[in-house]
């Protein structure tokens, strides 16, 4: 197949291109798909017939000569509902899609479950149909970082994987220490019962937030046994601290591992007559416009994910334009506590 096949005949041709141009087809070619060995006088003449001409190229003849479909997927190993309703994933595709777009390449958005859905992803991930993917919101069953490195396909993860982070990209905010952070704004206002509700314990930021809370208490002296976890929505937060305060009603103090479960976990604590901070301070953990909205107002730590998309995509295209090797890139963000009312 070449740039002018199935071509209607109506449309201008590769040949008619070169011709305006005053070139041959080869270098006319190699001018459009972003071919090297062509002069600056060439390609500004192939720009200008190209323009003159109204010429697309066919992109199937395109993607057979230069190996690339031009498009990247964007894998979210998540139901449809979850993606929808969280704003971390808004964030991140925001982030994504503006870096690419520049690039001119297009987002492919790959909602994929386990079982079937996940083995369909793979063998669209396998034969190339992209570029290169970006994943978030990964877990430990996916094995999806192991995947992508034996496929050699460049790739980052949001969020550190699971397995294979010394053999893939991957960017992430210092969930440790944002859960020390947040735990350690409860000592200082004076609780001393502080329970939490983690994230699930299959995704690499539920696990290392729990483990900046369990540092933060033992380093405080206090108990760390008031512990439920939850699955990062706020039905799975008001859930998860009805179980707590039933376990732990004396708690002064509640650190939770994503600012929609600490919403849900406010309206628990209301519906059993607790104030919040009089009766419990609450600190979540995010920062991406819920915690601005909820009453009161959530102090929170800032996971800087925008900045996260932003770097995930550009780390992916340092990938690309390098042949398409793959490269293991570590990149961590630092946290920060906003203070609001709720602690």
């Amino acid at each position: 197949m070449d740039e002018d096949s199935a071509r209607s005949p109506s449309l201008p041709t590769l040949d008619e291109v070169a011709r305006l141009a005053g070139v041959s087809r080869a270098t006319a070619s190699r001018a459009i798909n972003g071919g090297d060995k062509v002069s600056l006088k060439a390609r500004t003449a192939v720009d200008a017939a190209v323009q003159s001409l109204g010429y697309a190229p066919n992109l199937a003849a395109r993607s057979l000569v230069t190996r690339r479909t031009d498009s990247v997927a964007l894998v979210v190993p998540e139901p449809d509902d979850r993606v929808f309703s969280d704003p971390f994933f808004a964030r991140t595709l925001r982030g994504v899609s503006r870096v690419l777009g520049a690039r001119d390449l297009q987002l492919v958005l790959l909602l994929t479950g386990p079982g079937e859905e996940e083995q369909r992803m793979l063998r669209y991930l396998r034969n190339r149909h992209i570029d290169g993917a970006i994943v978030v919101s990964h877990h430990r069953n996916d094995h999806l970082s192991d995947h992508l490195a034996a496929m050699g396909l460049p790739c980052v993860f949001v969020g550190r994987p699971w397995t294979s982070a010394a053999k893939v990209a991957y960017v992430d905010t210092d969930n440790v220490a944002g859960g020390s952070e947040a735990t350690e704004a409860l000592v200082r206002r004076g609780c001393r019962r502080i329970g939490t509700i983690a994230g699930p314990a299959d995704m690499t930021a539920g696990v290392d937030r729990l483990l900046g809370w369990r540092m933060a208490m033992h380093k405080a002296g206090l108990s760390d046994d008031a512990v439920v976890h939850g699955d990062f929505t706020e039905a799975g937060g008001e859930s998860a601290a009805a179980q707590l305060l039933i376990q732990h009603p004396d708690l002064d103090g509640i650190a939770v591992a994503s600012d929609l479960m600490a919403a849900g976990a406010l309206r628990a604590l209301a519906r059993t007559g607790r104030r919040v901070p009089d009766d419990v301070a609450v600190v979540g953990y995010d920062d991406l416009g819920v915690a601005e909205r909820t009453t009161p107002p959530l102090t929170t730590v800032h996971a800087p994910v925008g900045d996260m998309a932003d770097q995930a995509a550009r780390l992916l295209l340092e990938q690309l334009d390098d042949g398409g090797r793959p490269r293991a890139m570590r990149i961590v963000f630092p946290p920060s506590l906003v203070q609001r009312d709720s602690a």
